[in-house]
């Protein structure tokens, strides 16, 4: 992958988004965090979607659990290696063991997902694919998720689905590139 936008460092992050990206790279344990000190050199844009970004991740009204569900197959279908490389990690972290991913990575058909597991894949698949879910399993979604879950579903799919695109176009490295 050619990086069309590099990382940048300090004089092109400036400070606080410097600071923010070192921030980042220490919690995945890395030198750089390669989305984080690209997205960066957009000094304002960064700072109004960092914490979108942040509370979908890690304070959302869907479980952590669910999320990553959710994040793991917008990944697998977006072919993301940066976003599956984060992730995998992450999930593991939350609850989602290498069986329950390569479930994931199967589909809703999958041998051993709970219900609300092949609905969640189902409704990402459907969101990513065709840009919006059918009646069936938005009832199906409606019965394991309240109205502001739901609405988050949707934020959600939608915000890795656009950040695999732009990973992709910017051609951002990969963090853990071995």
């Amino acid at each position: 992958m050619t990086e069309r936008i590099p990382p940048g460092g300090f004089k092109d992050l400036g400070p606080l988004n410097w600071l923010i990206a070192k921030g980042g790279a220490r919690g995945i344990r890395r030198p750089r965090f390669s989305l984080m000190n690209v997205l960066g050199r957009h000094r304002l844009m960064f700072l109004a979607w960092l914490p979108l970004s942040a509370y979908l991740l890690y304070a959302g009204k869907l479980s952590r659990r669910d999320a990553e569900v959710v994040i793991l197959r917008v990944a697998h279908l977006r072919d993301s290696e940066y976003e599956l490389q984060q992730h995998r990690r992450l999930a593991r972290s939350r609850g989602l063991d290498k069986e329950t991913q390569a479930r994931i990575f199967e589909g809703p058909d999958a041998e051993g997902l709970a219900e609300k597991e092949r609905v969640l894949i189902t409704a990402t698949d459907e969101f990513v694919v065709t840009r919006g879910v059918s009646p069936e399993t938005w009832q199906q979604l409606s019965r394991h998720f309240s109205k502001p879950q739901l609405i988050e579903f949707c934020l959600l799919a939608a915000q890795y689905d656009g950040l695999a695109a732009t990973i992709s176009t910017l051609g951002v490295p990969l963090d853990f590139p071995d």
